[in-house]
């Protein structure tokens, strides 16, 4: 059985800036625990096809 007050627990955030000459950027972001959860699995997603496609493209030479 999973515990709900896990995935609902405390916001966890993050704040970047950059500054280059003229250019300024700044992002900030706060997830839960269980949107760091879908982060890593979408991330996991990306990088697995990823390796698919170099993989079926190399085959072919």
């Amino acid at each position: 059985m999973s515990n709900p007050m896990i995935l609902e627990g405390e916001r966890q955030t993050a704040l970047a800036e950059f500054e280059a000459g003229p250019i300024r950027a700044r992002a900030e972001v706060s997830v839960t625990p269980a949107g760091v959860l879908a982060i890593g699995a979408l991330l996991s997603g990306v990088l697995l096809s990823t390796a698919a496609v170099v993989w079926a493209a190399r085959r072919r030479r």
